[in-house]
């Protein structure tokens, strides 16, 4: 168990140790909580949400097909899907006999 010394103004100096095995560093934010007389640090994510939402639009707006040759139509991928359902049948039905 490390010691820490509370600084004025209330700050805590983390030990170098602690913050290693958290992966946390400088600037980082924490969740606390007072629990059975002590104190309970945990780390926090904190997200700008514009910066998440713009992200997302990226994301979503980049194309979706990553199969080799061009994009299939709807019917085409509606064919496959059918294909691939009565293959796990055929499975299935030669595992039951």
């Amino acid at each position: 168990m490390a010691l820490v010394r509370l600084l004025r103004g209330g700050q805590v100096t983390m030990p170098a140790e602690i913050r290693k095995a958290l992966r946390v560093q400088e600037g980082d934010y924490f969740e606390t909580e007072v629990i059975e007389g002590g104190v309970v640090f945990k780390p926090v994510a904190v997200v700008d949400r514009e910066a998440a939402r713009h992200d997302l639009r990226d994301l979503l707006d980049q194309p979706k097909w990553a199969g080799p040759g061009p994009e299939p139509s709807e019917d085409e991928v509606m064919a496959m899907a059918v294909e691939a359902v009565r293959d796990v049948r055929r499975e299935h039905a030669k595992s039951r006999s």
